[in-house]
Order: C-alpha cells, then sequence, then structure tokens
C-alpha cells in the first residue's frame, strides 16, 4: 500500500474519532473534532497531490479516495443535523447525489472500469469540506452567523453537488446503458 492510499485509509479511520469528538458536549471536545475534521480533509488533498505528483495513482486509489470523502462528509452532514446546524433536507439531498454517484462507480467496476473524481467533484467535495468546517465553528464566531454564511453555503454547497451529479452522469451515462 503506498502513501496515497495510507493516507485515504487515514481518512476513514478519522471518521469514528471525528464523531466521538463532536457529539460530546463540550467546547473542547468540538474543538478537537474540528482539529481532526480539518485534518482528514487535508489528507484528501494530500493523498491527491503525492499520487499525482510521485505517479502513484492506483486502481485502488481512484476507488478508495471518493468513498473515504463520501465517508467523511457524510458523516459529518448527518452529524451537523444532528445537532441542528444544518437543514435536514440540504443533507439529504447531498448524500443522495452521493448514492447515485456510487451506483455508477459499481456498475462500472462491475464490467471493469474505473471512474475516476471529475474535476467538478473534487471542487464539490473541497466546498462541501470547507461548509462543513464554516458550520462546525459558527456557533462560536458571530460574523458568520450575522453574515449568514451559516445558511447561504449550505445552500451554495447543495448547488454545486446538484451541478456535479449532473456532470458526472452525462460524461457516465453509457455505463448504465451496456
Amino acid at each position: 500500500m503506498n502513501i496515497p492510499n495510507i493516507l485515504t485509509t487515514l481518512r476513514i479511520l478519522l471518521v469514528p474519532f471525528f464523531l466521538i469528538f463532536l457529539l460530546i458536549d463540550s467546547i473542547q471536545n468540538f474543538m478537537i473534532a474540528l482539529i481532526i475534521f480539518s485534518l482528514a480533509s487535508f489528507t484528501d488533498f494530500l493523498d491527491g497531490y503525492i499520487a499525482r505528483k510521485y505517479h502513484l495513482i492506483t486502481k485502488l486509489g481512484k476507488l478508495m479516495d471518493p468513498l473515504a470523502d463520501k465517508i467523511l462528509t457524510a458523516s459529518a452532514f448527518i452529524a451537523l443535523t444532528y445537532l441542528n446546524l444544518i437543514n435536514p433536507w440540504i443533507v439529504i439531498a447531498i448524500i443522495s447525489r452521493e448514492f447515485i454517484v456510487s451506483i455508477f462507480r459499481a456498475v462500472a467496476a462491475s464490467e471493469g472500469k474505473i471512474i475516476a473524481a471529475s474535476n467538478y467533484g473534487k471542487f464539490k467535495t473541497i466546498f462541501q469540506m470547507l461548509t462543513i468546517i464554516i458550520l462546525l465553528i459558527s456557533p462560536y464566531l458571530a460574523f458568520i452567523e450575522n453574515m449568514k454564511l451559516n445558511i447561504i453555503l449550505p445552500w451554495i454547497t447543495l448547488a454545486l453537488t446538484i451541478i456535479s451529479a449532473g456532470d458526472y452522469i452525462i460524461k457516465n451515462i453509457e455505463v448504465l446503458k451496456e
């Protein structure tokens, strides 16, 4: 297993720790959760950077990296719903998109094809992670709520998620035709 795949695995392994700290009611635990989520998000950038720079792109990495992102962001969005920091309908739509894309990937994999993440998908993931970080710190920084960023960013994230889903489906519709 190469370094990018180890970082991807680490991202998945950090999810339970993120959730434990996030859901135990104390400001210290909340801040630890924010640090863990930020670290996990950074591994997404780092594993991709290392894989591209050192030509360490593998089939396992192409499959695991998007899955790790989905596990991290879906877990965070669900927890944020539980904490009343995001509209549940936005989370349902975002997670539905992830299921749809996962179905496409599974069908393609069953035919021996691996569909790598698109630029829209990568941008969507980055924006989702940034939105989650903003929502995590919003209870502690009044300017976020004053500027309504805690309301606006999730809706922008939803729009980007829908756009990336459309792009993904259009580019990969032949997978379902076969």
